[in-house]
């Protein structure tokens, strides 16, 4: 009883310490040691295909890792691979799945059962329990109750460790290379399963393989292999086909644990046994866990947080885990230390960094000007690689996974590396990505085609030779979500601009700059909504802002009409002013949660998120929407600002299965939290500040690539005293209602008085509103 007590005391004092913050109250500050303790990356998993509740699965990774592995509680090649609420595990596998709706590639699992072989996917399956399962950023553990074996896994970025614990009994360990093309190979006298699996849904070259190498430390006493149609070969050593697996089988003493180390390649089997070789080698259990935990508390620790509600804590570290594991590497380390890559758009294998598996659609917005804050030189290795992508494949990335897919609107690639320029962060290939994000907006010729030859819409921009002539995209040519698409494309011309400026490019900036007040055009000034227009300028009709899809995505005009991120005032005139500005981002709350969704001819699910949230038309759950409550800054009313911001921060958000709005993605809506959190988000990537919000918390520190640290502190914090009184940022009064981005590099302190009572005359100056081209230039 006394060792519990100690075990119990030891474990408190390395995941917490207390604090007095000077107002009797005490904060909870989390040690090195703990961050990942407070991660639960089972947040958002009770989803399905009607209400997603995050849409993710439970990714036991390292920070941005080649591979991730997961259990898989659904069959294979079903997008949702792990849903809380079933019961049986099929297997663990290795996924690149970076959305339900993309789907998974290169996937295979490990399994373990004992007793009576049993292999095929339904058949093997085994009970388990949440009660008996560990989940952390960097462990998974859990016990496979029909077969009475503990099976958990560790990963490095390319490899992974295995461990069994089984009874006494016959014991055997399958190796599902999946459909869809794969082949296993068992060397009994070297302890040893290869093979490859070519599973994907989409984007992959003629010659694209995963080979993976997994090494036992157990002799086989059996080997058998199953091929198409689950046909068992016994005896056998070596399948192939469309859908094949391996079986290796021996008796095992109650307790005995049998380890696997896996490691895979795109490039070839010698690569991967070179990433096992060099990821884990000789490296135990023990000590490969320790690595994987230490690789989440470097990233995880950057920023510390201070409060006395430990489920903040707990959503703040689940939601910065999510921003950390997309885009994943593609690339590998060859045998001379270089950085080499298979290309995923011509198949061959070329030097230099490769990133895969994002949606610029979603991640745009916040999880790169996270990364251009916090991770510079990261992000300088992704705009490589989209240099590689535009050199490999003419064209730049918009979905890609692993090579481009046909998914989403807008050019968002722009803002993506306009941002990171403008941020300072060291482009090596600046030339070549502004050539093409010129071509983007020139044209859509020669656009890459999909397996069955269709042009792949999501590349490029779809409609630009409308664009480009009329000003606009237009609503009745058979091109779909054209009004959203001409919103993005204005914004993505202001990011060129930006960009085109800062590089002595005066006239494509004039041009650019132009073009970005495009948006003007869809601007229907009797409704006060955006509005689709036909090709001869009159406005669609029937005309419902209610309706979601058609010309708009994912939303509909009530949430695509804020979606002037670079102009926020003009669009401010263009309603009538800030009162009548003020009174439109009202009416999005107030009215109820109404909508037309004949579009789809269902409710598809980004509606009911919206629906069930008693936030009148405002869709949280959905990316378009996601600054509109910080636009209430613009118009001299930020205290709204801090009260709606503080009622999603804690309403929408817990770290718990159901613990989303809508569809993460990517990175994204944890983003939202991780910046809204912390008190201020990006409202405008592509310009220098940060719009304030309403901190969440007592205090936080970020610690910054550069050795500053930047402090945000709220000592009267409360969940009742959401609005900020007054501010100073280090130690002089701060009215302004942004944040400039150099003041944060520089490193210092911001420090809120918060209250229960809103203080509308805190940053209510004409001077103190943040960036809008139409004020500005």
């Amino acid at each position: 009883m006394k060792k519990l007590f100690y075990l119990i005391l030891s474990l408190f004092v390395v995941s917490c310490v207390n604090t007095e913050d000077g107002h009797g109250e005490t904060n909870t500050t989390i040690k090195d040691e703990s961050f990942v303790d407070f991660v639960n990356p089972l947040m958002g998993t009770d989803s399905s295909f009607e209400l997603s509740n995050g849409n993710t699965y439970p990714a036991i990774a390292t920070p941005w890792g080649m591979n991730f592995w997961t259990p898989m509680t659904s069959k294979m090649g079903d997008g949702w691979t792990y849903k809380y609420d079933e019961n049986k595990i099929r297997g663990i596998k290795q996924t690149h799945q970076p959305s339900p709706w993309i789907n998974d590639y290169a996937a295979f699992s490990l399994m373990a059962v004992t007793g009576d072989l049993k292999y095929k996917e339904d058949e093997r399956a085994s009970w388990f329990s949440h009660k008996a399962e560990t989940v952390k950023p960097h462990y998974y553990k859990t016990y496979l109750a029909d077969y009475d074996v503990v099976a958990e896994v560790t990963p490095t970025e390319r490899a992974a460790h295995f461990k069994f614990t089984f009874p006494e009994n016959q014991s055997y360990i399958l190796l599902d290379g999946f459909f869809k093309g794969s082949m296993v190979k068992i060397i009994p006298e070297e302890r040893k399963i290869i093979g490859y699996c070519r599973n994907n849904s989409g984007g992959v070259p003629e010659n694209f393989h995963n080979y993976f190498v997994a090494e036992f430390d157990k002799d086989f006493e059996l080997t058998h292999t199953w091929g198409d149609n689950w046909t068992l070969v016994e005896n056998s050593t070596e399948n192939e086909g469309e859908h094949v697996g391996a079986i290796i089988g021996f008796k095992t003493k109650k307790g005995e644990e049998v380890h696997v180390k896996v490691a895979s390649s795109f490039i070839s089997p010698e690569q991967a046994q070179l990433n096992l070789n060099r990821e884990i080698g000789d490296d135990n259990f023990k000590t490969t866990l320790t690595k994987a935990k230490a690789s989440w508390e470097k990233e995880l620790g950057r920023i510390v947080i201070e409060d006395d509600n430990i489920d903040n804590l707990r959503t703040f570290y689940s939601c910065l885990y999510r921003v950390l594991l997309f885009p994943r590497q593609f690339h590998e380390i060859d045998k001379n230390n270089a950085i080499v890559h298979y290309s995923p758009y011509n198949g061959e294998v070329l030097p230099g960094y490769m990133f895969t598996d994002n949606g610029f659609w979603d991640t745009f917005r916040a999880v790169f000007p996270f990364f251009n804050m916090m991770y510079p030189k990261l992000n300088s290795k992704i705009m490589e690689g989209l240099a590689n992508t535009y050199k490999e494949s003419g064209w730049l990335p918009e979905w890609a996974s692993p090579g481009h897919r046909d998914c989403m609107v807008g050019s968002n690639s722009a803002p993506i590396i306009a941002d990171a320029f403008l941020k300072g962060v060291h482009i090596k290939d600046q030339e070549v990505l502004f050539e093409a994000m010129l071509k983007n907006a020139t044209t859509s010729k020669g656009r890459p085609l999909s397996k069955g030859g269709n042009t792949l819409k999501s590349v490029g921009r779809e409609g630009v030779e409308y664009y480009n002539k009329l000003g606009y995209v237009p609503y009745n040519v058979g091109i779909n979500e054209n009004a959203a698409r001409t919103l993005e494309y204005a914004y993505a011309d202001f990011t060129m601009a930006q960009m085109a400026d800062k590089l002595g490019k005066k006239d494509v900036a004039e041009r650019f700059y132009k073009q970005s007040l495009n948006y003007k055009n869809l601007f229907d000034p009797e409704t006060k909504w955006m509005r689709g227009k036909n090709e001869d300028g009159t406005f669609q009709k029937p005309f419902n802002p209610l309706k979601w899809g058609d010309a708009f995505t994912e939303g509909n005009s009530i949430h695509y009409t804020w979606s002037v991120f670079h102009d926020v005032n003009g669009l401010m005139e263009l309603m009538g002013g800030k009162n009548a500005f003020e009174s439109k981002l009202d009416e999005v709350f107030e009215m109820p949660p109404v909508f037309d969704h004949s579009y789809y001819g269902f409710t598809i699910h980004e509606i009911r998120e919206m629906q069930i949230m008693n936030m009148g038309n405002y869709a949280h759950g959905n990316q378009p929407i996601q600054h509109m409550i910080y636009l209430y800054n613009y118009a001299n009313a930020s205290y709204k600002a801090q009260e709606k911001i503080r009622e999603v921060l804690t309403k929408l958000y817990a770290p718990t299965p159901d613990g989303y709005c809508g569809d993460e993605d990517n990175g994204q809506t944890s983003a939202w939290y991780v910046f809204s959190s912390l008190g201020f988000y990006p409202v405008t990537p592509g310009v220098d500040q940060y719009v304030i919000g309403s901190p969440l918390f007592k205090k936080a520190t970020i610690h910054l690539e550069n050795g500053n640290t930047f402090e945000i502190s709220a000592p009267q914090n409360t969940k009742e005293n959401v609005y900020i009184q007054s501010a100073t940022l280090n130690g002089k009064d701060y009215n302004k209602s942004y944040l400039d981005y150099n003041d944060v590099m520089a490193g210092g302190t911001l420090k809120f008085e918060m209250s229960a009572t809103p203080n509308k005359n805190w940053a209510n100056t004409d001077e103190s509103v943040p960036y809008s081209l139409s004020i500005k230039n």
